[in-house]
């Protein structure tokens, strides 16, 4: 009888520790997630369901074994629909205990987004969806309601002055309304450092005309170093009437962002973006402003300039002029500059 009792005991012993292993094996000794692929990035989008999750690790090598995916996915109430959805970097060598904890509570994977050279807002939009969930028209829409940029203080002419081109970290589910929301914030800042607000008052210009007037210096040179010049030759055209006849400012006006040269094609459009025929500044920025170009309005160099020409020997660089004769002889250097580089 003692020895039918041992014997017993012996058994069940063996099978609890056997069946101690397979758990531990299908468990936790199973890797989920293997070494070697190309890619540990999976974007879960808003909304899925379960299923469609496991489609998608499974399409991407992130599960090894569906059914115990799904037994534990069960028992860690994680197979609750609508999933959390983001982007996640998956580890390696994880099991599937540990994919789930990540999936269900671990911190999303941010993303870059950035902000450059945009001309129009269909192409900050476009740039954005690139980095983030929602497509283009999400964040169009958006940019181009007039009740809501109403809201926030600008217009569709104005709005470009709102992004400041940076590189700025996100997370990819990230909706339009929070993402406007953080440009905001970042515009804010930025105009806060440095002084910024309180130069821009000095000159009676807003942030926005501030932006406005740089984003026409962005698109004339990109040599900073004569962007405070350049801004200068602006700001005393502004001062005393005189038309900025800004070459950009035809061009955007027309939509004609490839032309290798400015005409009258361009010149005699009737736009109030052309400042060949308007005088002061056009109703809002032609181009997103890089940071020196901002800065170059703000801190404007002080002179009597009130023209410029460029050089034409490829150096990018412009002369300056404070008469229209002097900066006659400049436009016919830079003609011959070109006749001699074959140019013309």
């Amino acid at each position: 009888m003692k020895r039918a009792v041992k014997t017993t005991l012996l058994l069940l012993t063996v099978a609890i520790i056997g069946t101690g292993l397979y758990l531990y094996n299908a468990f936790l000794a199973k890797v989920a997630v293997p070494e070697g692929l190309g890619s540990y990035i999976v974007k879960i989008p808003t909304p899925s369901t379960f299923e469609e999750v496991v489609t998608l690790l499974k399409a991407h090598d992130f599960i090894q074994d569906e059914q115990v995916f799904r037994v534990l996915a069960d028992r860690m109430a994680y197979e609750r629909d609508p999933m959390r959805p983001g982007r996640f970097e998956l580890q390696p060598g994880w099991n599937h205990i540990e994919l789930i904890r990540h999936l269900r509570n671990g911190p999303q994977a941010p993303v870059n987004v950035v902000l450059h050279n945009e001309r129009l807002i269909e192409e900050v939009a476009g740039k954005v969806a690139g980095f983030l969930e929602q497509d283009s028209l999400a964040f169009l829409n958006l940019m181009q309601n007039e009740v809501y940029l109403d809201s926030i203080g600008y217009t569709p002419e104005t709005l470009m002055s709102l992004f400041i081109p940076n590189t700025y970290e996100f997370y990819w589910n990230t909706v339009p309304e929070a993402f406007m929301d953080r440009m905001i914030k970042e515009h804010d800042r930025f105009w806060k450092q440095k002084d910024r607000q309180a130069k821009a008052a000095k000159k009676e210009m807003t942030p926005a005309e501030v932006y406005t007037l740089a984003s026409i210096v962005e698109r004339e040179t990109l040599v900073s170093s004569e962007k405070p010049r350049m801004a200068g030759v602006y700001l005393n055209r502004l001062r005393i009437g005189m038309p900025l006849q800004a070459d950009p400012t035809a061009v955007f006006a027309r939509r004609d962002f490839s032309t290798p040269r400015v005409t009258d094609y361009h010149t005699k459009f009737d736009s109030p973006y052309n400042t060949y025929l308007y005088a002061g500044l056009p109703p809002g920025p032609i181009s997103m402003a890089s940071i020196s170009s901002i800065d170059a309005v703000l801190n404007a160099e002080g002179h009597e300039y009130l023209y410029f020409c460029a050089k034409g020997d490829g150096s990018g660089l412009h002369s300056f002029a404070r008469t229209l004769s002097a900066h006659n002889r400049n436009a016919a250097i830079y003609r011959e500059n070109l006749r001699k580089r074959g140019l013309r």
